[in-house]
């Protein structure tokens, strides 16, 4: 299949703008002729007209009834009407459900405006009707149809007819061979016709027409753009669908061979979507400073106001943790009860609650002073005169001062050991840096090999780290099995049961061991562990470096870039577009859907459907006949309805049919001439022969037998 050699972007079209319907014909020349009126009954589109005329109206066959809000006057839209009001497609209807006839109602008020656009300006609808049908449909809904055509209307008479038969006889005329593929709106037929006569006793039909194709269509779109911005109606993926699905003469061949950049890019199809762009004001160089120049006051203010936060803070816990100490030094003046009463009136329920609290203010207090430790040294040096004064030459006050003054210096001197333990790691980098500069300036290669085999190793660490996380996902796995398995034997251990359960009451030890606490990451191999974050560290330096000191190492060869590279097919299928790309983010890429959706015909199970495909029911339905027949059928597929004038559909049946016919049969496939009007023009040619008036049913014979009553004809579902 040829494909183009750059993708071209198509834009959706611009909502239609319905036509004002055409003014009714002149009735005068029909009053009290009994021309027949042809009536196309699809599920798409409504074709209806006199025998005689040239061509049909049409409409689409949607009934709408609406109250215009300005006149309160009720309206009844059809077809394109529906869209001129936007209340209207609220409460629009079709008489078909799928591929059958049920709402009537419906159907009345389409055939009310049909007649009215005819001019019929009677009572009654005196003119024979010839109303097609699908193939296998239910006696109800004919019964049905009959009573609305024979007790509303008054017809003289009522034939029905199968539309692709019908489409088969204006191309090919009566008595002649063939095999019918009608391809409807929810379905696909296979007719077998011998003689001029419609053999419906061997007819098949799936259920699978251009509505599925869409559906599923659109599903595959919303798979695909899970996080797309605009909403992709289902009338939109039926233009996608006709516009540029097509067949493949041999799918999983033709899948395959798009295994190449440009032959993928070649087969796209890009939809452009409505977008709306969002202009940014554009500013003056004056303003651009003025706004900078607030911004840093603002950040200066900020910063300002967190540090008087924190010394604030620090302050306060300060202070808390000095009445705690005050509290704990008061336990020896007190007794036991007055004790205990304390400690719940702080809060706490024993001792050991009150030590927690104290260390907890201690650790905090000491972090804080070393951040501030790391921010930078002190303006100036405190001084703490009051440290060196004897306890009884100071008053109540002074006593108070001089303990904060000794929490001060405490954390003065906690943060000077900080910064001279940072000093010693800053020297201590400094040493290994020397060395491996001598190291690398002493054996490159070597050099070289170590950095490599260490980032080997640690891409290999985070790689299986990355794999269990994965397979923790999937219950069967052995890293699952292995987690429910440890849970167990946990659950088993008798040192972590319930004392009342333990075996003679024993002590619970867990935790005693620093391999106890091990457990939790057998349990959940998920869990992120400590050291995953340095190893992310020492990974990115070790790759500066080889990118700094090894010319033969690449960008292509770091992690980052090994694990962000995301397969050039996948990318090609679905783009990804820059974040500002605002017409980019409102594009669908159709490239394997393309031939996906149409080969849905011929393996319903792909879209979930329990059917066999159109080439199992060619071959099931040319089995019932002789190689004599079959030769004749085969000699002349006639295909019809809208779908069939998909590209490929030729090619894709020989490719079908030629492994279950003999070598020496010959096979021609045909298209309907056109294929829209083809139905209703067969209807009218038949309704002007001598035959016509005995294949229908009269309203002297429903009146006496009811809606039921049929004849048959070979155009007709019995025959």
């Amino acid at each position: 299949m040829d494909v183009d050699s750059e993708p071209t972007t198509y834009a959706l079209p611009p909502p239609s703008i319905p036509e004002v319907p055409a003014p009714p014909d002149a009735y005068d020349d029909f009053r009290d002729t009994q021309t027949p009126i042809a009536i196309d009954n699809g599920a798409t589109t409504l074709r209806y007209g006199f025998c005689t005329s040239a061509a049909p109206r049409s409409a689409l066959n949607v009934i709408s009834k609406y109250k215009e809000r300005r006149t309160n006057k009720p309206l009844l839209l059809l077809g394109d009407a529906v869209d001129i009001e936007g209340g209207a497609k609220i409460q629009a209807r079709t008489p078909w459900e799928a591929d059958v006839l049920l709402n009537f109602d419906a159907l009345e008020n389409a055939l009310d405006c049909a007649f009215i656009q005819l001019g019929i300006d009677a009572s009654t609808v005196d003119h024979p009707i010839i109303m097609s049908e699908r193939l296998c449909s239910p006696m109800h809904s004919r019964s049905m149809t009959s009573e609305l055509l024979f007790e509303q209307y008054r017809a003289p008479s009522v034939t029905y007819c199968v539309d692709s038969v019908m489409s088969f006889y204006q191309n090919h005329g009566p008595n002649n061979d063939g095999l019918v593929l009608s391809f409807n709106t929810a379905s696909t037929s296979v007719i077998p016709v011998l003689a001029g006569k419609g053999i419906l006793s061997h007819a098949k039909r799936i259920p699978w027409g251009a509505s599925q194709s869409a559906d599923y269509l659109l599903k595959l779109v919303q798979l695909k753009y899970t996080n797309f911005p605009t909403r992709v109606l289902p009338a939109q993926a039926q233009w996608m669908l006709h516009n540029f699905c097509e067949f493949a003469v041999d799918y999983p061949a033709h899948i395959r061979s798009l295994n190449s950049i440009s032959v993928l890019q070649g087969a796209d199809r890009i939809v452009q979507f409505p977008y709306a762009l969002h202009l940014a004001e554009e500013k003056s160089p004056e303003e651009l400073e003025r706004i900078a120049e607030r911004r840093r006051e603002q950040g200066k203010k900020l910063q300002e106001m967190a540090a008087k936060m924190r010394t604030e803070k620090l302050l306060k816990k300060e202070k808390d943790l000095q009445y705690l100490l005050n509290l704990r030094e008061g336990k020896a003046e007190d007794s036991k009860r007055e004790w205990t009463y304390k400690l719940q009136t702080e809060g706490f329920d024993d001792d050991a609650a009150l030590d927690d609290a104290i260390k907890r203010l201690e650790t905090d207090l000491r972090k804080a002073r070393k951040k501030e430790a790391a921010d930078g040294e002190e303006a100036e040096e405190p001084t703490y005169p009051l440290l060196e004064v004897p306890d009884d030459q100071l008053d109540e006050e002074g006593l108070k001062e001089k303990k904060k003054q000794k929490l001060l210096k405490a954390g003065s001197d906690a943060r000077a050991r900080a910064r001279k333990e940072k000093e010693r790691e800053r020297e201590e980098r400094e040493r290994l840096a020397r060395e491996e500069e001598e190291e690398r300036q002493g054996d490159l290669g070597g050099w070289v090999r170590k950095m490599r085999a260490e980032q080997e190793a640690l891409m290999t660490k985070i790689k299986e780290r990355e794999r269990r996380k994965a397979a923790l996902t999937d219950r069967k796995s052995a890293a699952a099995q292995a987690r429910m398995k440890n849970i167990a034997s946990l659950a088993a251990d008798e040192r972590n049961m319930p004392k009342k359960k333990r075996k003679g009451n024993g002590e619970d030890s867990f935790g005693a061991n620093d391999a106890d606490w091990m457990i939790y990451r057998k349990i959940n191999l998920a869990a992120p562990s400590d050291d995953e974050e340095e190893d992310m560290i020492q990974l990115q330096t070790i790759e500066s470096k080889l990118l700094a000191h090894d010319p033969t190492f690449t960008l292509q060869e770091t992690h980052a870039s090994i694990t962000s590279k995301r397969s050039e097919l996948i990318s090609t299928l679905r783009p990804i577009y820059d974040e500002g790309d605002v017409p980019g983010s409102c594009r669908i890429h159709l490239n394997t859907e393309r031939w996906r959706v149409c080969e849905t015909y011929f393996a319903p199970s792909m879209a979930g459907v329990d059917s066999a495909g159109l080439g199992e029911v060619i071959q099931n339905v040319l089995a019932r006949f002789s190689d004599a027949d079959k030769g004749k059928l085969v000699k002349n597929v006639f295909l019809t309805g809208s779908p069939a004038q998909f590209t490929g559909l030729v090619p894709r049946l020989h490719a079908a049919m030629r492994p279950i016919l003999p070598p020496e049969m010959p096979i021609q496939i045909y298209s309907a001439s056109d294929v829209r009007t083809d139905a209703w023009r067969g209807m009218a040619k038949f309704a002007q022969q001598p035959e016509f008036k005995d294949t229908g049913v009269t309203l002297a014979e429903y009146e006496e037998f009811g809606g039921e009553r049929i004849k048959r004809w070979w155009g007709g579902n019995w025959n």
